[in-house]
Formats: structure tokens, sequence, C-alpha cells
């Protein structure tokens, strides 16, 4: 049942889901599950770092990290424009005053991925010293990357190896209705750690979990989620990789501000940009310019090229964190031209999502699994 479980479940995760029950009933299938969220992606010696670069074939991987600031994306973009970079795609995260990005380039001239040691040491060096800015020196490094993996999984590992989730950000604009409970008890008659999360749905919300708690070198035995209305439960029965609990208050802490922020990174704040036209060499750089002189932070970007078309989504706030004014926001469209940039309703703001058709597993399991697995005591109530 090894891949086709795997396959099963990544499927399930990619979907909003109203009810399912996960089982890892031998070490077999534990262990394909491991293998199958990407064992050379957990390596901690390649984490530490804040700019990255590995080579594929046709591109060029570049990972960022460090202290989000307003205009550091327009100076990223800047450098790589500078240096003869095409930007394939780039996926971009802020969290706790911290950001991280993966960011693919070719070269402008072959459409290749760049393989000069000298050039790509250059670019790294540029890069590190937007990165350190003036307040980042100390914990600012460099490192080039030898592993690749799922890029949303990356960006998890970059940010809890930055430390996103115990940095104290005073200018952090947060709500309660977006912020996650998170409880962790031990099960001690059956030797388990119990993870409760309860929080409002959005896709991936299991992806980000899971990926989460693997990296944290925990193997997840049992688990529970069902989705309600706009709000999602999850039940984890966990264990150290070497069979033992959680075994200590300040491990307990520590797994309980892993997950906010895991659930948090990927929480929009801001106005939901669509950027959409013909890609050109220095297209993002121009317009992050244009966010920057405006007074416009990014808070989260997603980056793809389709052919010869440029598809971007931006989600933006002022400066300081709060909502953007419509005069500005009309101003930068002016500016870029409304027909290449329009303004969509963010799902993953703030605001109460709207209700959406979702694949529902809820016939399937609520009647006789909830009861199986009740009854066998792998899982609690959820009322």
């Amino acid at each position: 049942m090894g891949n086709g479980l795997w396959m099963y479940f990544m499927l399930l995760m990619s979907m909003e889901i109203s009810s399912l029950k996960i089982m890892l009933p031998n070490a077999f299938s534990r262990y394909f599950v491991l293998q199958s969220l990407g064992p050379r992606g957990c390596s901690f010696r390649s984490l530490a770092r804040s700019v990255g670069v590995q080579s594929a074939a046709e591109q060029t991987t570049i990972e960022l990290t460090g202290r989000d600031r307003p205009g550091l994306l327009s100076e990223i973009f800047a450098v790589l424009t500078d240096h003869r970079c095409n930007v394939i795609a780039a996926e971009v995260w802020t969290h706790n005053s911290r950001m991280a990005s993966v960011v693919y380039i070719s070269d402008e001239e072959n459409g290749l991925a760049i393989d000069d040691t000298d050039r790509l040491a250059k670019i790294r060096q540029l890069l590190l010293y937007v990165l350190k800015g003036d307040r980042d020196r100390p914990s600012a490094n460099t490192a080039v990357s030898v592993d690749s993996t799922h890029k949303e999984r990356r960006l998890h590992q970059m940010m809890y190896a930055d430390r996103d989730y115990d940095k104290d950000d005073t200018n952090c604009i947060s709500s309660d209705r977006t912020k996650p409970l998170v409880t962790v008890e031990n099960c001690t008659d059956k030797g388990y750690t119990v993870v409760n999360l309860r929080g409002p749905d959005r896709p991936k919300l299991i992806f980000d979990t899971v990926c989460t708690l693997t990296d944290m070198q925990y193997v997840v035995y049992h688990g529970t989620i069902i989705a309600e209305g706009r709000e999602a439960y999850q039940e984890y029965y966990i264990r150290h990789m070497d069979g033992c609990p959680i075994s200590s208050e300040a491990e307990r802490q520590r797994v309980i501000q892993c997950l906010e922020a895991a659930i948090k990174r990927r929480t929009s704040n801001g106005i939901r940009l669509e950027l959409c036209g013909d890609d050109r060499i220095g297209f993002l750089s121009d317009v992050t310019r244009i966010f920057r002189e405006n007074g416009l932070s990014v808070s989260r970007a997603e980056v793809t090229t389709r052919g010869s078309q440029a598809v971007n989504v931006f989600y933006v706030t002022d400066a300081s964190g709060s909502q953007v004014k419509s005069e500005t926001i009309e101003a930068v469209r002016k500016e870029i031209g409304q027909t290449v940039l329009r303004v969509k309703d963010d799902v993953y703001s703030d605001s109460p999502p709207q209700q959406t058709a979702r694949f529902s597993l809820g016939h399937i399991f609520r009647s006789s699994s909830e009861k199986f697995l009740f009854n066998l005591g792998l899982i609690k109530s959820c009322s």
C-alpha cells in the first residue's frame, strides 16, 4: 500500500476535506510516507543559510531568508535584472518580520541555467548585502544548496531554520480569527503525544501541519481531520522517531509555536493584486519598484511564467502592515496599467472566507471509520 497510500494522501491534502481519518498501521506504511515527503529535504545542515543557489538543466534556484522590510523584494529583483537574470518563477512568504523566498532564474541570453560559478558567487554576495541591510548583519550567511525538494515544503524548512516561530514582531498586525488554537498533551497509557489544532479552514492546511511535524523529526501514527463550515479540526498521535513521546514542557511549547507559525505563514495579509502581461527581462523589477515608490509592502508573492505571459499574484499592505488606501491602489494601477494589474478579493485574508464547493468525504468516514477508530481508542470525540 506504499505508493498508492502516498498518492491518495497527497490528493487529499490538495483538496478541501470535510472529514478524514488517517491510520498508518505498520512501519512499512510510515516509511513510505516519510520517504515521499522527501528525506533529502530534512538535512538540517543545509538549512542554516540566508542565500543558497543550485542549478538544474534549464534553471537556477536561489533561496533567500532574511529580515523582511518594505522594498526588499524590489531590491532583490533589481539585482537579478542588473545581472541579466530572467525570473521564471518565484514564491515569497513573510512571517514575524522574516522573509523566505525560492526564486527560479535563467540566463537572459540563452534561457538556460546559469553555470558560471564566478557569476553565481557575485549574485549571491550582492543578494546577501541586500538581505543584511542595516539590521540583520549578525544572522546573515551564504551557502550553496545541493538538494532539491518541494518548493512550499522548502519554504517551511527555511523559515523553521530561521526560527521565525519565536521572533517577537511588534509591528505584526494579526487577528484572533486567523490564529489557530494548538494544544499538545501526552497520552501516557498509549505512549503517544496528542496534538490538536483548531482554526479557520483553508487549502493545504494538512500539508502545512504534517510537513512541519515531519521536519521536526516526529512520526504521525494516527490522525483525524474534520472540516465543518469554516472551521477545521486536526488531531494527530505522534512520537519521536525513536518511539518516545514529548518529554518536557519546553519541547511542548516549541511544538505549539512551530505549528502556529506553519499555519500562519500561508495566511496572506493585505490586498490581492493579480498581474498578467507580456513577460520580459526586468518586468518584476519595474513592478516591485512601483510598489515601493507608492509605499506598498509585499507580504506574499507567487510568480509564474506561462509561455510568453507573466502571471503573478502579490499581497500588499502599506509600510506599517495596515490596509492600503484605495487611492494608492488606483495610482499603482494607473502607472502599471489597469488592464495588466487587477485587484481581487483575498480569500486568505482576515475577512471571513466565502463558502465554496468542496470535495466531501463526510459520508464515507463519519458513519463507519469514526466509530471504528473511536472504539479502538485511537481517536477522541470531536464534540
